[in-house]
């Protein structure tokens, strides 16, 4: 084996001439990935003016020296652009947008879950906690579910969205449920920054359920959407 089997790093080889080159390139390789945090995630061509270690996510429909790289991770290393594949699970940390995102094994998803709040616990750890849930969705065809669930057993206060980059295709779009189109919001603003509060009578849910955004009169041909679940959760005991 002459790579590691996670970060793709080069081992050294037994006898091996120019050492320091195999080690550099393990060492530029880590510079990259550990503790990542890209500049953008949106970008289809490289900046200008990369300042040096500077990383981004491509997007998909890369051009110039970026073609057949979407997806991956770009480094501004050493005055020329490095390539790193990404693997299911990795994580990174964007400075454009203030968001977490993680790899599928497909496409980057834009995933923040808020942390809980513990209302009430027993001593044998049944509790009572508050969370938010939050997705940035990417806007495509007549609706959209979320990548994240409601979960079962929760109880729902209100589905809240914010346009975090304006919708093109669509007039308007409502926020709901498969069968509840608008429960959480209809013939919402298309616009940017448009946010919209859907509070509702608190629901009950006994299955996983994504949230639904549905475009009206036309399909959706581009933006994203940023939802919040805000949500009730009842912990069984464990003990």
């Amino acid at each position: 084996m002459s790579q590691s089997p996670n970060l793709q790093l080069p081992y050294i080889l037994e006898a091996q001439a120019q050492k320091h080159v195999t080690h550099n390139e393990a060492i530029r390789a880590l510079d990259a990935l550990v503790q990542l945090v890209v500049v953008d995630h949106t970008l289809i061509a490289p900046p200008t003016s990369p300042a040096p270690g500077e990383r981004f996510i491509i997007a998909n429909g890369a051009t110039g020296i970026w073609a057949t790289h979407d997806t991956q991770i770009a480094a501004w290393q050493d005055g020329a652009w490095a390539f790193y594949v990404p693997q299911p699970g990795w994580q990174a940390w964007t400075i454009a947008d203030l968001q977490r995102l993680y790899f599928d094994g497909s496409v980057w998803q834009a995933m923040l879950q808020g942390q809980s709040f513990i209302a009430n616990a027993s001593p044998f750890g049944a509790q009572t906690r508050f969370e938010v849930l939050e997705e940035e969705m990417i806007l495509s065809g007549a609706f959209v579910d979320s990548a994240i669930m409601i979960p079962d057993r929760a109880i729902v206060f209100a589905v809240s969205t914010r346009t975090t980059t304006a919708i093109t295709g669509a007039s308007d779009y409502d926020c709901g449920l498969s069968g509840e189109p608008n429960k959480y919001g209809g013939s919402l603003s298309t616009a940017l920054d448009a946010t919209n509060s859907g509070v509702t009578g608190p629901t009950a849910f006994y299955a996983n359920t994504p949230v639904r955004l549905r475009a009206n009169t036309a399909s959706f041909t581009g933006g994203t959407v940023r939802i919040a679940i805000h949500m009730m959760l009842c912990d069984a005991p464990t003990s």
